[in-house]
């Protein structure tokens, strides 16, 4: 199970009880109104006859909400890292195995290990989502792209291309200049810095 799953799950878990917990709370308060409006028409305290304090049940709720969040949120950590192989026992196995010892050479060109010194902007790909993807690779393999051949390359819609660019020139990915009705759109300084080095 992922991460952004379980989280899903266990909030869904925690409002629940909330919600429950609520319910019963209100119910027994309502329930406690009506027992003391009763007895002060009779003259009589029916306290004893009432049932549970509400408060027991708000308090009841809040401790085990923040059991379940809180046991959640320690071993949530253990749970995603099950899910995914732990980087330093890969490398761990590779290092201890003769036979896949690779130089620095053939180890950026392995589609599994990805150099990040040698290849900055493929590093920097993999952590973008795929929409950002698409328009940041013809950025970088022909900087100076138009807007519209960005669009043709990236198979998006004029808005979609617009947004995506804004939202990478609002992190600092790339950058843009007015030509003409359109844009001629550039990666940023650092990041060719990076692809060049």
């Amino acid at each position: 199970m992922n991460r952004r799953r379980a989280d899903t799950v266990v909030g869904g878990l925690v409002a629940a009880i909330l919600i429950v917990g609520g319910v019963l709370s209100w119910q027994a308060y309502q329930q406690q109104q009506a027992f003391d409006q009763m007895g002060s028409m009779m003259g009589t305290s029916m306290g004893a006859v009432h049932g549970t304090n509400p408060l027991w049940y708000v308090l009841g709720t809040l401790l085990v909400s923040a059991v379940i969040g809180g046991g959640y949120l320690v071993i949530r950590d253990e749970l995603s890292s099950t899910d995914a192989p732990d980087r330093s026992q890969m490398e761990m196995t590779n290092s201890t195995d003769p036979e896949s010892a690779e130089s620095p050479e053939e180890d950026t060109q392995s589609a599994g290990n990805l150099n990040p010194e040698a290849q900055p902007q493929a590093r920097i790909l993999d952590l973008l989502p795929d929409d950002e993807r698409r328009i940041l690779e013809p950025v970088l393999s022909s900087p100076g792209i138009t807007q519209i051949e960005l669009r043709d390359r990236s198979d998006f819609s004029k808005s979609k291309v617009s947004q995506t660019v804004s939202a990478l020139e609002k992190r600092g990915l790339l950058y843009r200049e007015r030509q003409g009705r359109t844009y001629r759109i550039y990666p940023s300084d650092d990041l060719q810095e990076k692809q060049m080095n």
